[in-house]
């Protein structure tokens, strides 16, 4: 109930900001200019107001995207306003992991640290498809892209916050949705690729809630061995962005009854910004945020062993398509 009225009324949590607070404003006063962050899907959308916020505290970005013209669009719009602003793009298909192990190899012969990692892009609801890998669409780019890119860029992160002794962060962008899924077991891992009772909204929903246990079963093998770096999840709010073109009548229709609850794009990237680079955060690790403040996301999202068979699962459905 708290959550409700916080997100109606915009009041602030025990962090100081809440549903009404903007990027911006959660970044005040931050100079992050020692630090490199990747951001996909940062060329449009929430991820293109992260980017530009980012840059804005001196954060060197690389915007990761499947649309080189949308991203050099999105670099220019951003260094056009922010002459200081240093932001780089890269190609990123992460329904393909082929496009995903392509990428790191190009980000890793750069030879740039990586402090930050933002898993931000996703599609959502959209028709029954599988990648060229026979995976299915939204958990092939949700989650299953996001999962190897973290995977493969872990050991450049480890090594950053070793050399500098700055923590890293690694952030998912999940959604309440999470909270909307297919069965009693959360995820249907005998199921995952079936067209057979298929739905958009509860196919995204599994994506969601993979999210939230790949950042918290993430963060406690990042804790076991000891690494300066956390993982965390978050929910951005809901709002009208490119990710709802497969159900933008609906969500318009929606939005007539439910204006209260929508955010703009400048508050729905600011849960992101604050767990990225605020200074209250540091040291936090395997948490969902909802509007800049700590959140408990649904007991499916918090069964830790539901997280080691998520990732053995997908560890194993990565091996197979590499065999293959």
């Amino acid at each position: 109930m708290v959550g409700v009225i916080s997100l109606i009324t915009g009041m602030a949590g025990p962090s100081g900001f809440g549903s009404a607070s903007t990027a911006e404003k959660v970044t005040e006063g931050i100079d992050a200019n020692n630090l490199t962050a990747i951001i996909t899907g940062g060329a449009s959308g929430i991820g293109l107001e992260t980017t530009r916020v980012l840059a804005l505290r001196n954060v060197h970005v690389i915007i990761a995207a499947r649309s080189m013209e949308s991203a050099e669009k999105a670099k220019q719009q951003i260094t056009q306003e922010n002459k200081f602003a240093r932001v780089d793009i890269m190609k990123l298909d992460l329904c393909s992991t082929k496009s995903v192990r392509s990428f790191v190899e190009n980000f890793i012969a750069l030879d740039l640290p990586l402090h930050i990692l933002i898993n931000n892009a996703g599609i959502m609801f959209c028709p029954f498809k599988l990648s060229e890998e026979g995976i299915e669409m939204q958990f092939a780019t949700n989650h299953l892209g996001h999962f190897l890119l973290t995977n493969l860029l872990l050991d450049k992160m480890k090594q950053t916050a070793k050399t500098t002794g700055i923590e890293g962060r690694i952030i998912n962008l999940s959604s309440i949705a999470h909270r909307y899924t297919y069965c009693r077991k959360g995820i249907r891992f005998d199921k995952i690729n079936d067209r057979n009772g298929y739905s958009n909204k509860k196919a995204y929903g599994q994506s969601k809630l993979s999210n939230i246990l790949h950042a918290n079963e993430l963060s406690r093998r990042l804790q076991e061995e000891g690494v300066n770096i956390t993982a965390n999840s978050v929910h951005p709010g809901v709002i009208m962005t490119p990710l709802m073109r497969y159900s933008s009548y609906l969500m318009n229709f929606l939005k007539i009854f439910s204006f209260y609850i929508w955010k703009n794009v400048p508050q729905g990237a600011a849960t992101t910004c604050y767990v990225a680079l605020h200074p209250n955060v540091k040291g936090v690790t395997g948490k969902y945020f909802v509007d800049c403040n700590e959140f408990k996301p649904s007991p499916f999202a918090r069964n830790k062993p539901l997280a080691k068979k998520l990732w053995d699962f997908s560890d194993k459905l990565i091996n197979s398509i590499s065999k293959a």
